[in-house]
């Protein structure tokens, strides 16, 4: 393909992402397909030929469109979605274009393992200081580290990969981490010989988008040497509203945060934003200077604020050496939205989350397990789980919706996330329509068979 074709496709592939959007609703949003069905339909081999771009983009829609999962559908109400815009797409073909390598952050999951392994080398650095003797292994096999009970799942992981035990922290009846239940493990833990040195405090949890009280959490933290990261990925991106803010109280004993703003700023996958107190602890924990990536310019800004030297080479900051270009997106679309077009995008996605809280709440055979306080609505059946898990298999067997489930205090629960650009209120009214068909039709099943047996 050369450089005239290459306008011409250009142009065509525009015009078919623009109608792949604005007809997805017409899509059905979850596959209809089984694994491996992709086997049959294309060949075991490359080809040893080129073919044509109209085969490619024909098989597009006969090969890949059948198995696709439509996230960005006003349909979907799954996961703290991909919330990407058109500003944001036309970022990333500039930035694909450009080639460019970037040395900046990952994902949100990468920040929190990033933070641990960033804290398990500062503690060692310390304990040594003060006992010269003691082995990095022996340290570490008696680090402690903490998060909440219904934090993300890349928490636990990020210790796995970082060597050292992790406690899950019970919660209040809001689902959120309290300061007397952290103090009292942490002091248990030390009764006992382990050093405490990392909590993961989470803002906007993914079963139910509780908060962690880190104005209560972040003192304790401070006392004990503790680092605290907030893993803020979804609910942290509204805190551009200022209705939101109070929910950062404490934030300044952090030691790091982050956020995706390609869950709730139209920011497409991926794109992550993480800030450290002192970037020194990142880059003891990461940084190699081998000659090729030396330059004239590293290590040579200061820090006012700080009163130390920071580092303008990113790659000490995380494991990969290099990521696309994706601060472009950022950079297009805070530009062509501004601040008063996503606080607007943010506040429309609260208010048709509370709509369909007060849908729920407006039938007796439903109820509300959670406090609703973004975009996400966790509700189920009145009755029992497997009465909820059989509703949202008849859910994802007709398609026309898609959820997943969580555990709320042992219960099965099903998660309602607001997170489509196109997402209007019809299609909240059209989703609890379709909710409350099926569940109609379960319950007169379920009423129908324990009359038989009476």
């Amino acid at each position: 393909m050369d450089a005239a074709e290459f306008r011409r496709r250009g142009k065509e592939m525009v015009d078919f992402v623009a109608d792949y959007q604005e007809n997805i609703e017409h899509r059905r949003v979850y596959p209809d397909v089984e694994p491996g069905y992709l086997r049959s339909m294309i060949p075991s081999e490359a080809p040893l030929e080129p073919e044509s771009y109209e085969d490619v983009l024909r098989d597009v829609d006969r090969v890949i469109m059948p198995g696709v999962t439509h996230w960005l559908s006003p349909h979907f109400y799954a996961y703290y979605a991909n919330s990407t815009s058109f500003p944001s797409i036309l970022a990333d073909l500039l930035s694909s274009g450009i080639g460019t390598i970037g040395f900046t952050w990952g994902t949100a999951s990468e920040a929190t393992l990033m933070a641990l392994l960033s804290a398990r080398l500062k503690t060692v650095k310390c304990v040594q200081e003060s006992d010269p003797q003691r082995s990095e292994a022996d340290i570490i096999s008696k680090l402690i580290a903490y998060t909440s009970e219904e934090a993300h799942s890349s928490v636990e992981k990020a210790s796995i990969i970082g060597g050292v035990v992790i406690r899950m922290v019970p919660t209040d009846e809001h689902f959120s981490v309290r300061a007397e239940t952290l103090e009292k493990m942490v002091a248990e833990d030390k009764a006992t010989g382990y050093i405490p040195f990392f909590f993961c405090a989470t803002l906007g949890t993914t079963p139910c988008c509780a908060f962690d009280k880190i104005d209560e959490l972040g003192p304790i933290c401070n006392a004990e040497n503790i680092w605290m990261h907030i893993d803020a990925a979804y609910a942290g991106c509204a805190f551009i509203c200022p209705e939101f803010r109070p929910l950062l109280n404490g934030v300044e004993f952090a030691d790091s945060f982050s956020i995706n703003p390609n869950k709730f700023l139209l920011v497409g996958f991926d794109c992550s934003a993480m800030w450290v107190k002192k970037s020194a602890d990142l880059t003891r924990a990461f940084q190699m200077d081998p000659e090729y990536l030396k330059h004239e310019h590293q290590g040579s800004g200061w820090c006012n604020h700080l009163h130390q030297p920071y580092s303008t080479h990113k790659i000490h900051w995380g494991i990969p050496m290099a990521r696309r270009f994706r601060s472009l997106k950022l950079w297009f679309v805070f530009r062509m939205y501004g601040l008063r077009g996503l606080q607007a995008f943010i506040r429309k996605h609260v208010e048709l989350a509370k709509t369909f809280e007060n849908l729920v709440r407006g039938d007796n055979n439903f109820e509300i397990c959670a406090e609703v306080v973004m975009g996400l609505v966790c509700f189920r059946l009145k009755g029992s789980d497997e009465l909820n898990k059989a509703l949202l298999k008849q859910i994802t067997r007709t398609g026309k919706i898609y959820l997943v489930p969580c555990k709320l205090r042992g219960r099965f629960v099903l998660r309602f996330v607001v997170c489509g650009r196109t997402t209007e209120l019809r299609h909240i009214q059209e989703a609890w329509k379709h909710i409350t068909e099926l569940s109609s039709e379960l319950l007169q099943n379920l009423f129908d068979h324990e009359g038989k047996e009476n």
